[in-house]
């Protein structure tokens, strides 16, 4: 974007800081226009025939504008959740499984999705219901933040389930 003495119109046609339009004018009348206003001349529109430029505080609009990026920036990373993966095993510890618990928690609260998974070693493949027990314990203990979107599947050497958190009413 062009400001002041950038811009290499001979007449341009002037806006003025409330958005009125001053009509067509020479480029020093437009920069004397601004001057006097205490603004910056700016180049809108360079494809029209007369360009367009508008009297305006050049710093505080680049300011507004990104500000309003960082907002839609923000606003597309809410719609944007993510998945975290948390591994359990068949024989997992009380406290491993209540600390998991906890941290998952906390995720679930953010409004993420949580995938939990279980991969089966050596001779747990022979009882697969022991690790969807642990499964179905995880959701058990964080039923009252999440509710089960994907039922234990077992795919290989891994058990998988999916957690999301439940919608606000």
């Amino acid at each position: 974007m062009f400001i002041n003495e950038q811009i290499r119109a001979k007449e341009v046609m002037v806006i003025g800081p409330n958005g009125e339009q001053l009509g067509i004018k020479p480029i020093k009348d437009a920069l004397t226009l601004a001057n006097y206003a205490g603004f910056d001349l700016v180049l809108i529109s360079p494809n029209a025939n007369p360009q367009v430029c508008k009297i305006m505080d050049y710093n505080k609009y680049k300011y507004e504008n990104k500000k309003k990026n960082k907002e839609n920036l923000k606003k597309q990373r809410e719609n944007n959740l993510e998945m975290k993966e948390y591994r359990l095993s068949v024989s997992i510890d009380v406290h491993d499984f209540d600390t998991r618990v906890r941290n998952s928690s906390k995720y679930l609260e953010k409004g993420h999705k949580i995938k939990v998974s279980i991969r089966f070693k050596g001779r747990e493949m022979a009882h697969p219901e022991l690790g969807r027990d642990v499964l179905l314990r995880f959701a058990e203990s964080l039923s009252e933040i999440s509710v089960i979107e994907q039922k234990p599947v077992l795919e290989g050497r891994f058990m998988t389930m999916i957690l999301m958190p439940k919608k606000e009413k």
